[in-house]
C-alpha cells in the first residue's frame, strides 16, 4: 500500500472507529424497533401512514409499504435519510481532512517538500478516502444483515448489499466533493458549505420534485436520484444508476487534480 494510503488511514483510524461505532449504534437502535412495529400494521402500515401530509410523504420517500413491512422499513427508516446522512457527514470530515484542512493548519506544505507530486498526493489521499469509507461500510453492513437476520425483517442479503452499496457511493461523492473544493478553493469552511448545500438541495430536489413539475428536471443533477430512485431495497442493484455516481466521482477527482497542481499552496 503507498505510503502516504497507510498514513492517512493511520491518521484517521480513531475517526474511522468512531463513526463506525456511532452509525452502527443508530442502525441497531433502529432495527430494534421493528418487531415492535410489524407488530402493529395498523398503526404503522401503508393505509394509516397515508394520512402523513404530501410534503411529509415525500420528504421521507413515499413510505411505500409503511414502516410495517421490512423493506418499507428498512427503505425508509435506515436507507432513506439518516443512514446517508450520517455517512455524508463522516465523508465530509474525512474529505477534508485530504486536502483544504492540512493546507489550513500548515502541514501539507511539509508533505510537499517530499519527493511526491501534487497528483500522486491528491491520488493517494482520495484512495485514503475510499478505502476509509469502505471499511465503515463493509462494517456497518454486518451490523445491518446479522440485526436484520435477528429481528426478521425479511429483506433479502443481496438487496442489503445493494442499498449499502448505493450509500457507500452516495457518501463517497460527497466525500470527493469536499476534497475537490478543498483543492480549488483551499478553504475548509467552504468545502462543507458546498456539501451541505449540495446535500440538502440535491436531497429535496429528488423527493419533493417527483410532485413538483416545475423542479422535476433538477432531479437529473441530484446525486440522491442515482442512490433512490432506483430503490435497490426493493428491487436490487439500480447498475445504471450507480454507474452514474461512479462516474460522478471520477469526474470530481479529474477536476481536482488540474486545479490543485496549477495553483499555490498555503497562501
Amino acid at each position: 500500500m503507498p505510503a502516504l494510503v497507510s498514513k492517512s488511514l493511520r491518521d484517521d483510524r480513531r475517526a474511522l472507529i468512531g463513526w463506525t461505532a456511532g452509525i452502527g449504534a443508530f442502525f441497531t437502535l433502529y432495527l430494534s424497533f421493528y418487531p415492535n412495529v410489524a407488530d402493529s400494521p395498523d398503526l404503522y402500515g401503508e393505509i394509516a401512514l397515508d394520512k402523513f401530509p404530501g410534503a411529509m410523504r415525500d420528504l421521507m420517500g413515499g413510505l411505500q409499504g409503511g414502516f410495517s413491512s421490512g423493506s418499507g422499513f428498512l427503505q425508509t427508516l435506515v436507507y432513506q435519510l439518516f443512514g446517508p446522512l450520517l455517512f455524508i457527514m463522516c465523508a465530509a470530515v474525512l474529505g477534508n481532512r485530504a486536502i483544504a484542512r492540512p493546507e489550513e493548519s500548515g502541514t501539507l506544505e511539509l508533505t510537499l517538500t517530499l519527493p511526491i507530486t501534487r497528483r500522486r498526493l491528491l491520488l493517494e489521499r482520495f484512495a485514503a478516502l475510499a478505502l476509509s469509507l469502505l471499511g465503515v461500510a463493509a462494517a456497518t453492513l454486518v451490523i445491518v444483515l446479522v440485526l436484520s437476520a435477528a429481528v426478521g425483517l425479511g429483506v433479502p442479503a443481496d438487496r442489503i448489499l445493494a442499498g449499502h452499496t448505493g450509500v457507500f457511493l452516495l457518501a463517497l461523492f460527497f466525500g470527493t466533493l469536499c476534497l475537490t473544493v478543498g483543492a480549488v478553493m483551499r478553504r475548509p469552511g467552504a468545502a462543507l458549505a458546498v456539501v451541505g448545500t449540495v446535500a440538502v438541495g440535491g436531497y429535496v430536489v429528488e423527493t419533493v420534485g417527483k410532485d413538483v413539475a416545475g423542479v422535476s428536471w433538477l432531479r437529473w443533477v441530484s446525486p440522491f436520484h442515482y442512490y433512490l430512485d432506483g430503490r435497490p431495497i426493493q428491487l436490487g442493484f439500480p447498475v445504471w444508476e450507480y454507474l452514474v455516481l461512479a462516474g460522478a466521482i471520477a469526474v470530481l477527482v479529474l477536476v481536482a487534480i488540474p486545479a490543485f497542481d496549477r495553483r499555490d499552496v498555503g497562501v
